[in-house]
């Protein structure tokens, strides 16, 4: 029944414009694949034939959904976490449910409350950790706080009262642009504490400067490459702002308490999983995804942060939606609570469609509210001595918002501080049933490993057990599962490990290309594998974006015609690349970011990809974001990539260099480092 309709859909569809009705049949098809496909994995009693067959046919239902979308791209907008469901949909759906045989739950009615809803309620489906609690106890007081009340109080519209002001105050960036960059005035910066064996690039070292002299907010808007991490964690740690709470997107949660281990490693920082087992009450810096804060907003809004940081903040551009107020009710239970405290909003996009995604980022930073500017931009607009109705004023009051703490620099306007081309890592936390079997893999191998060292030893007449490692015979041992490794043509190996990460990672990997799309525009797009590739693509085409394909099995017209597209059309956003078809003889230098997908087994091969985009042409620094699966084999070949070809310092100066490795070197030394690492457990244990 739903792929009937998914076909009628499909059908008008193809006959614009779309109506209303087939938007709306869009719609519940899509959720009602998505309840479905839960209910059936959730069906205990199913058998696993059953289910599997089941699951095959949403499947089917979902790709005819996904190929409609691509026809009319505005239909992704109806399955966003924040779409509106229409009362004509709840009514489709109960009508499909009840042809389809199935129970049509009743409608809860809305509550009725007696008294205003407060910013932050906290109801049985939220979880409190109980390290939370533990913490809790043990500071049970928090010093009022009367600062702040005091600078609202400053902030009061005294001339201005009665003047409608937030309205002049978008329009302002749009009639008083000037042409010139909107960044604040930054000190130059002095001397800025930096762990040992890292250094700041002067763009960074600015922000921290400005923090370290006061500055409190900031809507830190540079482009992807220029460190906008490391600047929020060195700016919290400069306005001492902890514990900091850090709100990111799934995909780069991992990545952040890596970051924090690096440039603020006295800091203990924790990341808030699922229900939050696993949370240490007592860290100084805590992260959080977008996707689960509505299970943790209650505790996180009595923790007593004195700092909060928003990565990729025009997530929170739709103040309606469910996430948007849940972040600026956290902000503002930290801005009441807490004296001055530090609020950073980090974005490449500020703004997605017009000027009024400011508001929201604005709002949580505390410059404004809901009816009128705040704290010190009033004070500014009042000390301006005008009102909108004076020609003069859309400049003073842009200039007003921009010294509030908008920062905004590009690679070109930094060009001199940073290297050529660099490698930046990005790890990711897999998983789900993918994770598990992929750890599940790594254990059977390590213990094959380990087995087949007891056996040599033992033939040779040493039984000892957790004594020092033969590290010779840990090579003989690695060598020889990798000659076998290579003769297998089933069973797992290190080299179908390696592939079940890469697809692990497919995910991950197109969600940051997507977002490095929306923030500078060109993206090159590599993997090894056909099947990364295309759910790369599949992930593309799901969100609407424009993407061409460069393959080993195109013909020279096809991939030309692909290259051209994506040289060329400026819809084209991204481009996915084979790394082996593509890594020599493109010239793809109209982009200056890459995402590497899939590691290489060289660093050669990692070379000739950034070179597509490196070469004669490109007047910007590149960078290669390498996602890479974190706590799997995926970490230990990417340091040994490293370590074979002088990377370590995770920088390139952009001169060639010479790799001395063969794959077949890291793959033997990426087991020998298995099979030790399963050695150490095992005497531990």
């Amino acid at each position: 029944m739903l792929a009937d309709v998914a076909r009628d859909v499909d059908r008008a569809v193809q006959r614009p414009p779309t109506r209303a009705s087939v938007r709306t049949k869009f719609q519940v098809v899509a959720l009602l694949v998505r309840e479905e496909r839960a209910r059936v994995m959730a069906d205990s009693a199913m058998s696993a034939g059953k289910r599997t067959e089941q699951l095959k046919r949403l499947d089917g239902v979902a790709t005819m959904l996904a190929k409609t979308a691509v026809r009319d791209t505005t239909l992704l907008q109806l399955l966003a976490e924040d779409a509106k469901v229409t009362d004509a949909a709840r009514e489709l759906k109960a009508t499909l449910m009840r042809d389809g045989g199935l129970e049509v739950p009743e409608e809860p009615e809305p509550a009725q409350p007696e008294d205003p809803i407060a910013p932050i309620q906290v109801t049985p489906a939220r979880a409190v950790p109980q390290s939370v609690i533990a913490r809790q106890l043990a500071n049970p007081f928090l010093a009022p706080d009367f600062e702040a009340a005091a600078e609202r109080a400053a902030g009061k519209a005294r001339r201005l009262a009665g003047w409608e002001l937030l309205e002049p105050l978008f329009r302002s960036f749009e009639r008083a642009a000037t042409g010139q960059p909107a960044c604040m005035a930054l000190p130059q910066p002095g001397w800025v504490s930096a762990p040992l064996g890292r250094t700041l690039m002067p763009h960074q070292a600015q922000v921290v400067e400005a923090t370290a002299r006061g500055h409190r907010t900031f809507l830190l808007a540079d482009e992807p490459g220029l460190g906008k991490t490391a600047q929020a964690l060195l700016a919290a740690q400069a306005a001492n702002a902890y514990p900091l709470l850090v709100v990111v997107p799934n995909v780069v949660k991992t990545n952040w308490a890596h970051e924090v281990g690096l440039w603020t490693p006295q800091k203990r920082v924790t990341v808030v999983h699922g229900d939050g087992d696993k949370v240490d009450g007592f860290a100084d810096v805590v992260v959080v995804n977008y996707e689960i804060l509505d299970r943790h907003v209650g505790w996180l809004g009595s923790f007593g942060f004195r700092g909060m940081v928003v990565d990729e903040a025009h997530f929170i551009k739709n103040k309606s939606s469910q996430r948007s107020q849940h972040v600026l009710a956290l902000s503002e239970r930290i801005r009441d609570r807490a004296s001055r405290p530090l609020l950073m909003a980090l974005t490449g996009t500020p703004l997605i469609n017009d000027i009024e995604d400011f508001r929201a980022i604005w709002q949580f930073l505390g410059w404004i509210d809901d009816e009128k500017p705040l704290g010190r931009l009033m004070t500014a607009l009042e000390d301006s001595g005008l009102n909108p109705a004076d020609s003069g004023f859309y400049s003073a009051a842009r200039t007003a918002v921009i010294d509030m703490g908008i920062v905004r620099r590009r690679k070109v306007d930094v060009v001199a501080d940073i290297p050529a081309r660099r490698v930046a890592d990005l790890p990711v936390e897999l998983d789900g049933a993918a994770a598990r079997s992929i750890r599940a893999a790594e254990a059977a191998l390590a213990e094959r490993l380990v087995g087949r060292y007891r056996a040599a030893s033992e033939a040779r007449g040493d039984t000892s057990v957790g004594g020092a490692v033969d590290h010779e015979l840990a090579r003989r041992v690695a060598a020889g599962e990798l000659k076998d490794s290579s003769s297998k043509t089933s069973g797992e190996n290190v080299f179908t490990m390696v592939r079940r990460i890469g697809q692990a990672k497919a995910g991950l990997a197109a969600d940051y290309a997507a977002q490095l799309a929306r923030n500078v525009g060109k993206v090159v797009f590599f993997a090894r594998h056909v099947d990364v590739m295309d759910h790369a693509e599949q992930v593309f085409a799901d969100r609407g974006i424009r993407f061409a394909s460069i393959r080993g099995d195109q013909t020279t017209r096809t991939r030309d015609k692909n290259v051209k597209a994506f040289v060329e059309d400026p819809e084209v956003s991204i481009v996915v690349c084979s790394l082996m078809a593509a890594g020599v003889g493109l010239n793809l230098q109209v982009a200056s970011n890459l995402v590497l997908a899939e590691l290489s087994w060289t660093d050669a091969e990692q070379t000739q990809a950034i070179d597509r985009i490196h070469r004669i042409g490109q007047d910007e620094p590149v960078t290669a974001w390498r996602i890479i699966a974190a706590q799997t084999i995926d970490s230990t070949i990417a340091e040994l990539i490293d370590s074979k070809s002088a990377l370590a310092a995770r920088a390139l100066d952009g001169a060639d260099e010479e790799d001395g490795a063969s794959s077949t070197d890291v793959q033997l030394e990426a087991l020998v480092g298995l099979l030790v690492q399963a050695l150490a457990a095992e005497a531990a244990g």
